[in-house]
């Protein structure tokens, strides 16, 4: 697995967002009163690449819908969307590991699932939390025959905005010009932050190397501590769920070289699934970049990582075997 294109910085990425009228990205938010659902669609809402915002949820979406549409911006709520985002579940807890929540998201993620092979099987599904869920999405729409590799993603854009800004403060950087790759999944040691190739040079001795790492990769742990029993990581997930979103509309409308981590189908890798940097395109991925040179201690933290991967993975892959 290698990278043969250079990867804009994040900051770049922000400032060329395009507002010319080809924009027309309608899009979906599947969970919108939600803790994360709700600001990520004031995020939608507001950004000039979306024309249609269309919100969904079992609970007060009229009152969700209707708040946002006030804003003076010209999505509207239309039926076609060609992205949708999948923000639902059950927010984990004090106590609780992400195998707590499994059983009840899993349901969640099906139904969704389900529901968009059916009603938008073309659409671009954009999904968090994603070490067993993506792979449900996966096999819901191999059951449907609609399955296409380029068009789902999870999200892991979250543990890449913790990276940059955790560097940046250690630094003394920008955080906005830090970019650092986080390959993997998305809890705990399965993701893999890649120091050594961050955008910004950082040489850090191995003990600080370390410990940065492990704030990174328990960052989710913490926000759920310092909240105890509120609901967890809304506005920052919200914002990196956003982030991606953005980045993918500016790849559908023509930008060339948008560049993104995401959790996706990968059996070249050693498991199943596996989160990479991505060439964006039109039609979702473009290119899997790989994960390039990695040092030592990122091939380490690989090897630790793939039995874990490789079991949440599995289970997310059996329990759509067992939906009747």
């Amino acid at each position: 697995m290698s990278s043969a294109l250079a990867r804009p910085t994040r900051a770049a990425l922000r400032r060329s967002f395009s507002t010319s009228a080809q924009n027309s990205a309608k899009i979906a938010v599947l969970g919108a009163s939600g803790g994360i659902g709700q600001p990520l669609a004031l995020l939608l809402k507001n950004s000039p690449l979306v024309s249609g915002l269309t919100l969904y949820n079992i609970a007060h979406t009229p009152g969700v819908a209707a708040d946002p549409s006030h804003i003076e911006t010209r999505a509207h709520c239309l039926k076609g969307c060609n992205v949708v985002v999948i923000p639902a579940g059950v927010p984990r807890k004090p106590g609780m590991t992400r195998d707590d929540l499994f059983n009840t998201n899993a349901c969640i993620v099906a139904t969704l699932s389900v529901a968009c092979a059916q009603h938008c099987p073309e659409a671009i599904i954009i999904s968090s939390p994603v070490n067993s869920t993506i792979p449900i999405t996966t096999e819901i729409f191999k059951k449907h025959e609609i399955y296409n590799p380029s068009k789902i993603f999870g999200v892991t854009t979250l543990d890449i905005v913790r990276a940059n800004t955790f560097i940046g403060v250690l630094k003394g950087l920008d955080p906005a010009r830090v970019n650092v790759p986080v390959i993997g999944g998305h809890a705990g040691k399965t993701l893999i932050p890649l120091i050594s190739q961050c955008t910004a040079q950082v040489d850090l001795p191995q003990d600080q190397l370390t410990a940065i790492t492990g704030q990174i990769q328990e960052a989710g742990t913490e926000v759920v501590k310092a909240k105890a029993g509120a609901p967890l990581a809304t506005l920052s997930m919200a914002y990196a769920g956003a982030q991606f979103v953005f980045s993918l509309v500016d790849a559908m409308n023509g930008k060339e070289g948008v560049v993104e981590c995401s959790f996706i189908k990968f059996p070249e890798a050693d498991c199943a699934y596996f989160s990479t940097p991505l060439l964006l395109g039109k039609k979702g991925i473009e290119k899997n970049l790989g994960i390039g040179k990695i040092s030592s201690f990122g091939e380490k933290m690989i090897a630790e990582a793939i039995p874990e991967l490789k079991a949440s993975i599995k289970k997310g892959e059996e329990f759509v075997r067992n939906v009747k």
